[in-house]
């Protein structure tokens, strides 16, 4: 989980690949009436953003084998959808500078997601909190640390409480 630019997808395509589980870009599941609003510039929302995470929940819930998704996941209550029926999702909130977002954003293209995006996202977010299974990680790190850091939450989520709050730095 986290902002636009935060690696999401850079993670989690190798948290799949760590845990020999699937992949899913929440991005990819958007109705198009969605995609369509963002790339005009316009914010989604509660209610564009509903139907869009319960379909993410339902696609977790029936999912054949282990799942990783790379979804925003901003707050708490679009978290508390996603952990319906799902009582093992776990978060993995990628987190970073604005300065370092923005520059990931302005490198990034062909995406519908504007990078003007950067500064409404980061005030939707809410961090996770300290009942929320999960982990905080700096994305500051390299992706080979990101990466073994939170596999290593995720193998033993009990003994990584303290991560949740204060990102990791390596």
């Amino acid at each position: 989980m986290g902002v636009a630019g935060c690696g999401k997808s850079s993670v989690g395509v190798r948290l799949a690949q760590a845990f020999d589980a699937d992949f899913l870009d929440a991005d990819t599941v958007h109705p198009a009436a969605n995609i369509e609003k963002m790339s005009r510039g316009e914010a989604l929302t509660d209610e564009d953003r509903w139907p869009w995470l319960q379909s993410l929940a339902t696609m977790a819930r029936e999912a054949p084998r282990a799942i990783v998704i790379g979804c925003s996941a901003l707050r708490r209550s679009y978290r508390d959808v996603l952990r319906e029926g799902n009582p093992g999702a776990q978060f993995v909130h990628l987190t970073g500078s604005r300065e370092l977002l923005a520059e990931r954003l302005a490198a990034r293209s062909g995406h519908f997601m504007p990078a003007s995006f950067l500064g409404s996202q980061l005030q939707t977010l809410e961090p996770l909190e300290a009942d929320e299974a999960g982990v905080t990680l700096d994305v500051a790190a390299s992706i080979d640390t990101l990466v073994a850091d939170a596999a290593a939450h995720l193998r033993a989520p009990g003994e990584h409480d303290r991560a949740m709050q204060e990102p990791a730095r390596s």
